[in-house]
């Protein structure tokens, strides 16, 4: 958190070990879950916080909803860990795909970039039958 410029509050800590335990990235209500002793409005202000300060990445996976993993950045400016996700549109899970980085994407003159979320949608190998060990070593299962 110090390397963000986050203090690091024992609500902060709390939530930072769910997101970094989880091994996938978790939705609000599923952190409001896990920390029964944080109110949701504590936990959302954190995530924002968080978000703002580039140590986690907002999903918007397919499913109409935000997702959140911690962001393993090296800068306080900007994200340089980015990568893709697959939503399989039949199990509703999504998948890292760490090994496919979102492209650097030059924006016309007046345009500001905010963040860049590539999701692609379709089926996964075990919902479409084409399962085969291995296949999941790079495309960790996020949801």
């Amino acid at each position: 958190m110090r390397a963000h410029e986050i203090r690091p509050t024992a609500n902060r800590i709390l939530i930072a070990e769910a997101l970094a335990s989880a091994g996938r990235p978790l939705s609000l209500m599923e952190l409001e879950e896990q920390l029964e002793t944080v109110d949701k409005s504590g936990i959302f202000r954190s995530l924002m916080l968080f978000r703002d300060k580039h140590m986690l990445h907002a999903i918007e996976d397919g499913s109409n909803g935000v997702r959140y993993e911690l962001c393993h950045s090296h800068s306080e400016d900007h994200d340089d860990d980015g990568h893709a996700h697959f939503f399989c549109t039949k199990c509703n899970r999504t998948y890292c795909l760490n090994d496919i980085p979102t492209p650097d994407i030059e924006l016309p003159a007046g345009f500001s970039k905010a963040s860049v979320n590539i999701v692609v949608k379709g089926i996964c190998p075990e919902c479409s039958g084409h399962h085969h060990d291995g296949d999941h070593q790079n495309h960790k299962c996020c949801c």
